[in-house]
């Protein structure tokens, strides 16, 4: 394992393998208390629910400890920097510190005044490599092999972390990856598959994940109306029919606008799912990056 986790590519085929087995076994087993006389500081510069409290509930069950720094209380908002701020609880010693910033590369920044490892909650559009883990071991404990498995991701690709760092972890897993969006919400790689319509892959995909708009990351409106994207992308029970299709989201959802409600209720949609499995993979990385 790598000393932080900024990105996926941090991990090598083998570290993914491992946390994902790691994972299963904290599903399927009670965790020893693993991270007992453990002190794992949480720095969230954004709003989160699932990452957070997930991240928090993952420390607790292999008996650790945490500390939330309340940023709205913080020396920051005196004009103390990011940097100085982590300084501050590495001296402190805390045994990691997992961040969530709205500036891209701020794990990486980070990471250079501190001697505890790094985990990345979230950086701006850049990366976000928990779930992409735990969308991944969604998709595994659902098919088993995902090789030449075929996921459609659906929506604000191109300010999407979570579309990132899932791209990377599930095109090396053998996965094909088709990009489905409106031209403005396209990703600019050439490598893979993409397309307007989601109509057109609905036929061949096992799986799709919708992202949410991401509206905080838009200078301005770009798409008519909400009703207007909805109408187009909502995955909807009428779309998807009787097809064996799993329905993914990294929440929170915008509900009959990513996914309508319907859909939500329905066996197929493993959003509730994810944010279960969300809890085993932060326990597997929190274990590995902290007792290696």
């Amino acid at each position: 394992m790598p000393k932080h986790l900024i990105s996926t590519n941090d991990l090598s085929i083998n570290d993914i393998n491992e946390i994902l087995d790691e994972a299963i076994s904290y599903k399927n087993a009670i965790p020893n208390n693993t991270l007992e006389n453990k002190l794992i500081t949480t720095i969230f510069f954004e709003n989160s629910t699932r990452t957070l409290s997930s991240f928090e509930i993952a420390v607790k069950r292999l008996g650790g400890k945490v500390v939330r720094l309340d940023i709205s209380k913080s020396s920051t908002l005196k004009g103390e920097t990011i940097a100085d701020t982590a300084a501050n609880i590495n001296a402190m010693n805390t045994d990691a510190i997992i961040i969530r910033h709205q500036s891209a590369g701020a794990g990486n920044y980070l990471a250079k005044y501190v001697t505890c490892p790094i985990i990345n909650g979230g950086d701006g559009a850049h990366a976000h490599p928990t779930q992409a883990l735990l969308d991944t071991l969604t998709m595994k404990l659902h098919f088993k092999n995902l090789e030449g498995k075929k996921i459609a991701i659906v929506g604000d690709i191109v300010n999407s972390r979570v579309a990132t760092s899932g791209i990377d972890i599930f095109s090396r897993l053998g996965m094909e990856v088709i990009l489905v969006a409106p031209p403005h919400f396209q990703s600019i790689s050439n490598k893979l598959r993409q397309t307007t319509n989601i109509k057109e892959i609905i036929d061949e995909v096992d799986v799709i994940m919708s992202l949410r708009t991401q509206t905080e990351r838009h200078n301005n409106q770009i798409y008519g109306s909400l009703k207007d994207y909805a109408s187009r992308y909502c995955i909807t029970k009428d779309l998807i029919g009787n097809r064996n299709i799993i329905i993914l989201h990294p929440g929170p959802v915008h509900r009959n606008i990513d996914i309508d409600d319907e859909m939500l209720k329905d066996s197929r949609c493993k959003v509730l799912s994810q944010v279960s499995n969300g809890v085993y993979i932060r326990m597997a990385i929190l274990n590995r990056l902290i007792n290696q």
